[in-house]
């Protein structure tokens, strides 16, 4: 599908719930409540779960929620809510909305390819993720991994033309692949390239490892600077980490981040709304040695500020 991800999500989420169906919204962060914004906008029927920005979610809960309410049809979530870098239990989960008879939406914009992740194994009826994140390709389109079964059915569903998640579908299985307005033909073949160096690398187990192993340095070095990550470690994601912001007299992200884009080295401001947060993604093609630069960079940052206090 054509666009960014969001786009793909829509797709999904306007495509495969029925005008009599209900869409059950699982929320630790920006991109699961974007998930009820579409619906909301759209007029689909939804509730949403929301657990804060730094609370994992709770499959006992969902199942009581679903159980409660049998109008659900549908429940989506976010595997690695980039918001925190919070990774959601996406396989307890998908057992209670399989348990639950219900269609299962994962949202794995920024795992897939990264992070093992079986469809079958944790019972997703959509799976949406991207040409860019872990699949190391260019922004400019996304792609849905759907069962059959559930796509089929979905057949005048759609709440949009451009976003028909059944026409797309049904076009490039008719037409050998052919998409059905303007293919992103650039993004594409950057895409096929992508997936040649994913196969090179030993697969989404090693790169997987890479993930890690980046993550790992990030997390020890930064720690020994003084920084504390904003999640516990059983729910932190190897694909971006928030930290809280120093409590140093005079700390200002736009010059810290500046500093460091001096040095080659962009970071995220944080998105969290409780707390003053930064984050550092260690995803692409980054290696533990560039990992190990960026801490080197962060310590004479912080070592700029020290001396800027002691003038003061």
């Amino acid at each position: 599908m054509q666009g960014s991800v969001t786009f793909c999500v829509e797709s999904v989420i306007t495509t495969a719930v029925p005008n009599n169906g209900k869409l059950l919204v699982l929320a630790n962060g920006a991109y699961g409540l974007r998930i009820a914004k579409i619906a909301e906008r759209i007029g689909i029927s939804h509730s949403v779960i929301d657990r804060g920005e730094v609370t994992p979610l709770s499959p006992d809960r969902i199942e009581q929620v679903l159980v409660e309410d049998q109008e659900f049809t549908h429940v989506a979530v976010v595997h690695c809510e980039t918001t925190t870098g919070m990774l959601n239990p996406v396989k307890p989960i998908g057992d209670i909305v399989k348990k639950c008879g219900k269609e299962y939406i994962v949202d794995a914009m920024s795992s897939f390819g990264g992070i093992p992740l079986d469809p079958a194994d944790i019972g997703a009826d959509y799976i949406v993720s991207s040409a860019n994140k872990c699949i190391q390709g260019v922004p400019g389109f996304g792609f849905v991994i759907a069962l059959k079964a559930s796509i089929e059915k979905t057949k005048g569903r759609a709440r949009s033309l451009s976003l028909d998640l059944y026409d797309q579908w049904a076009t490039m299985e008719q037409h050998h692949g052919k998409w059905r307005f303007t293919s992103p033909t650039h993004t594409v073949r950057a895409f096929f390239q992508a997936l040649i160096e994913l196969e090179q690398e030993g697969g989404i187990a090693k790169r997987f490892d890479r993930y890690r192993k980046n993550h790992e340095i990030l997390i020890k070095g930064m720690t020994s600077l003084g920084f504390k990550p904003l999640l516990p470690k059983k729910y932190q994601s190897p694909i971006i980490t928030s930290f809280l912001s120093p409590g140093h007299p005079g700390y200002n992200f736009k010059i810290f981040y500046q500093k460091l884009k001096d040095q080659g080295f962009v970071i995220y401001p944080g998105k969290v709304t409780q707390n003053d947060t930064f984050r550092i993604g260690n995803i692409g093609e980054v290696y533990p040695q560039d990992m190990r630069r960026l801490i080197g960079a962060v310590e004479s940052s912080m070592y700029w500020y020290s001396k800027k206090r002691e003038k003061n």
